[in-house]
């Protein structure tokens, strides 16, 4: 049987996926046909894998709320507080926490260890 006679009949979760992948290839320049091809395989692949298993799928609420934080950060130009605070619609002492822990955890990144 053809893959495209298969495809309706295919998990709701299985099809987004590749279709998912197959539009994110082609916005990076892949060819059509070989970004459908990787995304059925990786459709494929998570059934082969992972089939049969209870999964539930992080929301990723910490990787979401760093990237706002460093989103913010890169907006404070050192006395925006209030503004940030509104814009954002956090209180300007959260503003000044949110700066103070992204600096820091930013310098700790650039700087090298001497001990590990």
């Amino acid at each position: 049987m053809n893959e495209s006679r298969m495809e309706p009949i295919r998990h709701e979760l299985l099809s987004d996926v590749a279709a998912q992948t197959t539009t994110i290839l082609k916005d990076h320049g892949v060819e059509a046909d070989v970004a459908d091809q990787a995304g059925v395989a990786i459709a494929e692949h998570l059934a082969e894998h992972w089939g049969g298993q209870l999964i539930n799928f992080p929301k990723d609420y910490l990787f979401k709320l760093a990237e706002r934080d460093l989103r913010i950060y890169n907006e404070f130009t050192g006395h925006n507080h209030a503004d940030l605070s509104r814009k954002h619609r956090m209180t300007v002492r959260g503003i000044y926490k949110l700066i103070a822990r992204v600096h820091k955890r930013e310098v700790d990144r650039r700087q090298h260890r001497l001990f590990s």
